[in-house]
Order: C-alpha cells, then structure tokens, then sequence
C-alpha cells in the first residue's frame, strides 16, 4: 500500500524546512508535487522529504540550483548520479581552493597597510 501524499506543512516539519523553502524548491522544479488537495494544498510523495535532504546537503556546498536539478534529474531518472555529484563536489572544492588563494592574498595586502599605517597626528574626538 502506498504512504498517503503530505501537505507542504508536514514536508516542511518533516524535513526541518521553512515551507517558504519548500514552495521556492517545487517552484523552481526541483521537487514535483503529486497534486492538490481539496484545500488547494500542495501534496507531496513522501520520498520528497528525503530529496530534499539531499537538497539541503548539496545547497550546504553551496551547489547552483541548475547544478543541483541537473544531479536530480539524473537521480530520477534510475542512472546512477555518482559522476554527476562527484564531478559537483570537485568543482566546488577548486572553487573553495581559488577563494582561499584570493582571501590569503587579501590578508597579506591588509596586513602590509596595517605595518606601514602611519598615525595622522588627528585631533581624537571625544
């Protein structure tokens, strides 16, 4: 027998999201509702809640939404994703890499103004 379908409050409350979160990902289609209720509640498959776990981990890396639907629709699609989320991850990493060099960068500049800071001799406020 199949699980009944849950309204976005109980996804929401199951998942641990905002149901504005959970609105704004079945919006931008990376979570399909199964129809509506007879409120005009959005209805859900209870597997919903388990991608949108994953959602969640992969928004933690910070992945692009039309990243993250792309490693979705693979997932549904019943092939395995494990390329299309590695290749993900390796492109974030060298993303993370290339914004720790510019930080390093700017911290070495910052840290050269700060040593050669001369006081202006200014009048301090009171």
């Amino acid at each position: 027998m199949d699980a009944p379908a849950l309204r976005i409050g109980q996804v929401a409350e199951a998942s641990g999201l905002p149901v504005k979160t959970v609105r704004f990902y079945c919006d931008e289609g990376l979570i399909e509702t199964v129809g509506r209720s007879s409120g005009g509640y959005r209805l859900f498959d209870p597997d919903v809640v388990n991608e949108l776990g994953l959602i969640r981990a992969l928004r933690a890396m910070d992945v692009p939404l039309p990243e993250l639907k792309r490693i979705l629709d693979v997932r549904r699609s019943g092939h395995c994703n494990c390329t299309a989320l590695k290749t993900s991850i390796q492109t974030r990493i060298q993303s993370i890499d290339q914004r720790l060099t510019e930080l390093v960068a700017m911290k070495a500049e910052l840290a050269q103004l700060l040593s050669s800071w001369k006081e202006c001799g200014g009048v301090k406020s009171a």
